[in-house]
């Protein structure tokens, strides 16, 4: 049940609190979720989450919200009544896991703003100056691909973090592993507000491993699990690894995983099924990351020698980009210069995050820009 701050504030409620709703002769009971932005003195309640029929999928999981949809209002109702219960339910999120927040992750500008002055994106964070580095740049001969993420085109949908999950067999670890803060999923979905806390803009943004060309967690590997492609990948040698966990404890994206359990299940046969036979399934004891979609990348490369050509812009397509229903994420040759990336990257909306470590990341992110309309005013 989702509640704006100033409702929460004025019933006394808190995240997880289990309240009864009471509206036309009906009660249900749900928990509360705070979520800024939302209309102020109503409550939403989402229908198809409550399992209670025997034998269903998920059975006696949820709360089922359809006994307050009578023929008086099956969408909406009104002269509800909050009432405490004094118990709460654990609610599982990811948000706080890996937050980055306070670094200039997100830059964001008005249209006039940017108009006025293009430079005014990147003088919201660190800006580096050329190569900086004990070692000379390594030349990046053939390809080098890279990413970029469009954050005006971004939705926050969540189609990349369900394809990447399904793409690269990622395991499923459920809501109690999730709550000690052990979520699998290779790409999250950071959300930001800005503003007024009862009325801010949100702000998403896609982040997965960053294909650094100074990684910071190749250097702390003692096995050598974590290694540089030559042609910018960030490797990740699953045979090697054995669970020192300091990649991800040096990688100031947060974007490794591990298996501290044995989560994927290796003897259901309709599992077996489901997944992809061009990508390792992990087990216990393994870091794990984005890998730009090796296995569709070495697919193009043997049917492009095949075909005695090189790798043509579009051959690849990574299971985010591929879903993505706003064409946020854009991925290939950096090396091209009549890709699509590339020509991304030369936009002055491009930048890098956590630049001022000098990681410098291959994925990349084009600063989000609005229009505004001047003539209505925050009330509106």
């Amino acid at each position: 049940m989702l509640v704006s701050p100033a409702t929460a504030t004025e019933q006394s409620l808190q995240n997880g609190d289990l309240v009864k709703v009471k509206s036309s002769g009906t009660e249900i009971t749900a928990p509360v979720w705070i979520q800024p932005a939302h209309p102020q003195g109503a409550v939403t309640i989402h229908l198809g989450y409550g399992r209670t029929e025997t034998g269903s999928v998920g059975r006696g999981t949820g709360f089922d919200a359809y006994p307050a949809r009578t023929s008086t209002g099956f969408w909406m109702q009104s002269g509800i009544e909050l009432e405490k219960t004094g118990e709460s339910y654990d609610l599982a999120c990811t948000q706080q896991h890996s937050s980055m927040e306070g670094r200039n992750l997100i830059r964001t500008a008005t249209a006039q703003a940017y108009a006025a002055d293009p430079e005014v994106i990147s003088e919201m964070g660190f800006v580096p100056t050329g190569h900086e580095a004990m070692y000379p740049p390594f030349e990046y001969a053939g390809n080098a691909w890279g990413m970029a993420v469009d954050l005006n085109s971004c939705i926050g949908c969540n189609a990349c973090v369900v394809a990447c999950q399904a793409e690269n067999n990622i395991a499923v670890v459920g809501k109690d592993q999730v709550m000690n803060g052990r979520e699998m999923h290779w790409i999250r979905i950071d959300r930001y507000y800005e503003g007024s806390i009862d009325n801010p803009q949100t702000l998403h943004q896609p982040v997965m491993c960053q294909h650094c060309e100074n990684a910071p967690c190749e250097s702390v590997c003692p096995v050598a699990a974590t290694v540089h492609s030559d042609e910018g990948l960030n490797d990740m040698v699953y045979n090697r690894c054995v669970g020192t966990r300091y990649c991800s404890n040096n990688c100031p994206y947060k974007v490794r995983r591990f298996n501290f359990l044995l989560y994927s299940d290796w003897q259901t046969e309709t599992l077996k099924l489901q997944r992809n036979p061009n990508v390792t399934v992990r087990s216990r004891g393994v870091m794990e990351k984005c890998t730009y979609c090796v296995q569709r990348i070495n697919s193009a490369r043997i049917q492009s020698n095949l075909e005695d050509r090189s790798i043509r812009d579009g051959d690849i397509r990574t299971a985010c980009e591929q879903v993505c229903p706003t064409d946020a994420i854009v991925f290939g040759n950096i090396n091209d210069p009549d890709s699509r990336v590339a020509k991304l990257k030369e936009s002055q909306r491009n930048y890098g995050i956590l630049m001022e470590v000098n990681t410098r990341p291959r994925t990349s992110y084009l600063a989000k820009i609005t229009n505004p309309n001047d003539e209505i005013g925050e009330e509106a």
